[in-house]
Protein backbone atom coordinates (compact mmCIF):
# COMPACT_ATOMS: atom_id res chain seq x y z
CA UNK A 1 0.00 0.00 0.00
CA UNK A 2 2.25 2.38 0.43
CA UNK A 3 5.44 3.61 -1.84
CA UNK A 4 9.02 5.28 -0.72
CA UNK A 5 9.38 8.21 -2.87
CA UNK A 6 12.56 9.83 -0.67
CA UNK A 7 13.72 10.60 2.43
CA UNK A 8 12.51 13.60 4.75
CA UNK A 9 14.77 15.92 6.00
CA UNK A 10 14.81 13.45 9.63
CA UNK A 11 15.93 10.45 7.20
CA UNK A 12 12.39 9.02 7.75
CA UNK A 13 11.14 7.64 4.45
CA UNK A 14 8.21 9.61 2.72
CA UNK A 15 5.23 7.13 2.46
CA UNK A 16 1.83 8.21 1.48
CA UNK A 17 -0.69 4.93 3.30
CA UNK A 18 -4.24 5.72 1.02
CA UNK A 19 -5.85 3.69 3.63
CA UNK A 20 -5.59 5.89 6.26
CA UNK A 21 -7.84 8.55 3.59
CA UNK A 22 -10.84 7.20 5.25
CA UNK A 23 -12.22 4.97 7.79
CA UNK A 24 -15.55 3.16 8.10
CA UNK A 25 -17.81 4.12 10.70
CA UNK A 26 -17.53 0.84 11.60
CA UNK A 27 -14.20 0.78 12.10
CA UNK A 28 -13.89 3.62 14.38
CA UNK A 29 -17.18 2.48 16.36
CA UNK A 30 -15.32 -0.60 16.97
CA UNK A 31 -12.30 1.08 18.37
CA UNK A 32 -13.84 3.39 21.07
CA UNK A 33 -16.35 -0.06 21.78
CA UNK A 34 -13.20 -1.74 22.37
CA UNK A 35 -10.87 1.26 24.74
CA UNK A 36 -11.69 1.80 28.01
CA UNK A 37 -8.61 2.86 29.07
CA UNK A 38 -6.01 5.60 27.23
CA UNK A 39 -3.13 7.31 27.33
CA UNK A 40 -2.96 11.07 25.94
CA UNK A 41 0.38 11.79 25.22
CA UNK A 42 0.73 16.03 25.42
CA UNK A 43 -2.74 16.41 27.55
CA UNK A 44 -2.68 20.20 29.13
CA UNK A 45 -3.63 21.45 32.41
CA UNK A 46 -4.86 24.97 30.40
CA UNK A 47 -8.84 24.70 29.87
CA UNK A 48 -8.36 26.63 27.08
CA UNK A 49 -6.90 23.86 25.19
CA UNK A 50 -7.79 21.15 22.78
CA UNK A 51 -6.48 18.46 25.01
CA UNK A 52 -7.85 19.49 27.70
CA UNK A 53 -11.86 19.73 27.02
CA UNK A 54 -11.77 16.37 24.66
CA UNK A 55 -10.11 14.70 27.86
CA UNK A 56 -12.73 16.31 30.01
CA UNK A 57 -15.66 15.13 27.60
CA UNK A 58 -14.25 11.49 27.23
CA UNK A 59 -13.95 11.21 30.82
CA UNK A 60 -17.54 12.00 31.00
CA UNK A 61 -18.48 9.37 28.40
CA UNK A 62 -16.57 6.61 30.66
CA UNK A 63 -13.16 6.23 29.46
CA UNK A 64 -10.22 6.83 31.70
CA UNK A 65 -7.60 9.29 30.46
CA UNK A 66 -4.12 8.59 31.51
CA UNK A 67 -2.17 12.06 31.08
CA UNK A 68 1.32 12.17 29.50
CA UNK A 69 3.08 15.55 29.63
CA UNK A 70 6.63 15.93 30.33
CA UNK A 71 6.56 19.47 31.09
CA UNK A 72 3.91 18.60 33.69
CA UNK A 73 5.09 15.44 34.99
CA UNK A 74 4.01 15.44 38.82
CA UNK A 75 0.72 17.67 38.39
CA UNK A 76 -2.76 16.80 38.19
CA UNK A 77 -5.25 17.18 35.30
CA UNK A 78 -9.12 16.47 35.83
CA UNK A 79 -8.61 14.38 38.57
CA UNK A 80 -5.88 12.17 37.33
CA UNK A 81 -2.26 12.53 37.56
CA UNK A 82 0.12 13.42 34.94
CA UNK A 83 3.00 11.45 33.86
CA UNK A 84 6.17 12.23 31.80
CA UNK A 85 6.28 9.26 29.57
CA UNK A 86 4.10 5.94 28.99
CA UNK A 87 6.84 4.34 30.74
CA UNK A 88 6.47 6.08 33.76
CA UNK A 89 2.47 5.41 34.13
CA UNK A 90 2.17 2.86 35.90
CA UNK A 91 -1.41 2.17 34.10
CA UNK A 92 -2.55 -0.68 31.03
CA UNK A 93 -3.60 1.65 28.23
CA UNK A 94 -6.02 -0.10 24.99
CA UNK A 95 -4.72 3.33 23.21
CA UNK A 96 -2.15 6.07 22.89
CA UNK A 97 -3.82 9.55 21.80
CA UNK A 98 -0.96 11.81 19.97
CA UNK A 99 -2.28 15.21 20.99
CA UNK A 100 1.44 16.76 19.26
CA UNK A 101 2.23 17.99 16.15
CA UNK A 102 3.05 15.65 12.94
CA UNK A 103 6.40 16.07 13.31
CA UNK A 104 6.97 15.15 16.89
CA UNK A 105 4.52 11.86 15.79
CA UNK A 106 7.18 9.43 14.38
CA UNK A 107 9.57 9.79 17.99
CA UNK A 108 6.02 9.14 19.67
CA UNK A 109 5.34 6.38 18.03
CA UNK A 110 8.80 4.59 18.43
CA UNK A 111 8.01 5.27 22.37
CA UNK A 112 4.54 3.42 21.52
CA UNK A 113 5.65 0.30 19.82
CA UNK A 114 8.58 -0.27 22.66
CA UNK A 115 5.61 -0.11 25.34
CA UNK A 116 3.18 -1.27 23.56
CA UNK A 117 3.79 -5.04 24.96
CA UNK A 118 3.80 -4.10 28.78
CA UNK A 119 1.23 -1.70 28.36
CA UNK A 120 -1.31 -3.61 26.39
CA UNK A 121 -1.51 -1.05 23.62
CA UNK A 122 -3.51 -2.09 20.92
CA UNK A 123 -4.57 1.18 19.08
CA UNK A 124 -2.31 4.49 17.87
CA UNK A 125 -4.62 7.43 17.51
CA UNK A 126 -3.48 10.90 16.44
CA UNK A 127 -5.37 14.08 16.68
CA UNK A 128 -6.84 15.94 13.88
CA UNK A 129 -4.10 18.05 11.70
CA UNK A 130 -1.90 14.88 12.81
CA UNK A 131 -0.44 12.47 9.83
CA UNK A 132 2.24 11.06 10.12
CA UNK A 133 2.43 7.94 7.51
CA UNK A 134 6.00 6.85 8.33
CA UNK A 135 5.08 6.72 11.94
CA UNK A 136 1.75 4.77 10.82
CA UNK A 137 3.65 2.42 8.74
CA UNK A 138 5.88 1.49 11.45
CA UNK A 139 3.07 1.00 13.87
CA UNK A 140 1.23 -0.96 11.63
CA UNK A 141 4.30 -3.49 10.92
CA UNK A 142 4.34 -3.89 14.73
CA UNK A 143 0.60 -4.73 15.18
CA UNK A 144 -1.45 -1.46 15.73
CA UNK A 145 -4.06 -0.61 14.23
CA UNK A 146 -3.64 3.42 13.71
CA UNK A 147 -6.47 6.31 13.27
CA UNK A 148 -4.78 9.48 12.20
CA UNK A 149 -6.29 12.95 11.51
CA UNK A 150 -9.02 12.16 13.50
CA UNK A 151 -10.58 13.17 17.18
CA UNK A 152 -12.14 10.43 19.85
CA UNK A 153 -14.37 13.36 20.93
CA UNK A 154 -15.50 14.51 17.80
CA UNK A 155 -15.75 11.02 16.29
CA UNK A 156 -17.74 9.69 19.33
CA UNK A 157 -19.83 12.71 19.17
CA UNK A 158 -20.42 12.26 15.50
CA UNK A 159 -21.42 8.65 15.88
CA UNK A 160 -23.63 8.79 18.83
CA UNK A 161 -25.43 11.45 17.41
CA UNK A 162 -24.83 14.37 19.94
CA UNK A 163 -22.60 16.32 17.09
CA UNK A 164 -26.14 17.02 15.46
CA UNK A 165 -28.01 18.36 18.18
CA UNK A 166 -25.86 21.49 17.46
CA UNK A 167 -26.69 20.78 13.50
CA UNK A 168 -23.62 19.84 11.97
CA UNK A 169 -24.12 17.35 9.73
CA UNK A 170 -22.44 14.32 11.16
CA UNK A 171 -22.89 11.91 7.47
CA UNK A 172 -25.81 9.40 9.07
CA UNK A 173 -29.14 9.37 8.25
CA UNK A 174 -31.79 7.98 10.58
CA UNK A 175 -34.98 8.05 12.08
CA UNK A 176 -33.89 5.61 15.42
CA UNK A 177 -31.74 7.27 18.14
CA UNK A 178 -28.60 6.62 17.71
CA UNK A 179 -26.67 4.66 20.28
CA UNK A 180 -23.17 5.29 22.07
CA UNK A 181 -20.47 3.83 20.27
CA UNK A 182 -19.40 2.33 24.23
CA UNK A 183 -22.86 0.20 23.83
Amino acid sequence: MSETASRSESGNPLVYLEHHNYYADTKIRRILRDVKTFAMVGASTAWRRPSFYAMKYLQHKGFRIVPINPGRAGGEVLGETIYGSLAEAPHKFDMVDIFRTSEEAYDITKDVIANKDDKGIKYLWMQLTVRNDPAAELAEAAGLEVVMDRCPKIEFGRLSGELSWLGVNSRIITAKTLRSPKS
